[in-house]
């Protein structure tokens, strides 16, 4: 091995005095900070899933709070898929300009249809629907359905049990 040069005293200085100020916490990171995080194989802290706002009972109210905020959660989660579908969509209709409507139709009609169940669960819940207010609404839904029919069919006929639509 070559011999190396003497340090310069200043250098030296600065090293040993970076040392002294940066020994310390790197110690604490590597020894406590780091050995007890916890290493996840994915990029969010898998939360688990808690009784939905049917499974509590109407006096549980830590129920109902946990059911609420798993549902702040989905609705966030399927936000943002829907964000990125859109996102997906609006790339492809950039890329593949002039042919665009061809060659992007699948993404389209994927979008659609997540917007679509978006809304059916969440639209007309305003900013502060709950877990409740939602199966309310869903409640809702399955009784028009079972009175009228499908929702966007047209009323059925009070007489013939048939919709408007089939005459």
């Amino acid at each position: 091995m070559p011999e190396q040069e003497p340090r310069n005293v200043i250098i030296g200085f600065a090293q040993a005095v970076g040392s002294m100020l940066d020994g310390p916490t790197t110690w604490f990171k590597e020894k406590i900070v780091e050995p007890n995080q916890k290493k996840y194989p994915w990029y969010h802290e898998k939360l688990r899933r808690v009784p939905t706002i049917d499974q509590c009972y109407s006096d549980d109210k830590v129920c109902a709070f946990e059911a609420t905020e798993q549902f702040k959660r989905d609705k966030k989660l399927d936000s943002e898929i829907l964000n990125i579908l859109r996102l997906r969509f609006e790339d492809c209709v950039l890329y593949e300009a002039p042919d665009h409507m061809t060659k992007c139709r699948p993404l389209l009609d994927i979008y659609e249809k997540a917007t679509e169940n978006w809304f059916t669960k969440y639209g007309d819940l305003g900013g502060y629907g709950t877990a409740k207010t939602c199966y309310m609404k869903q409640k809702h839904r399955m009784i028009w359905e079972r009175r009228h029919g499908p929702v966007g069919s047209g009323m059925k006929d009070a007489e013939s049990n048939t919709s408007p639509a089939d005459d």
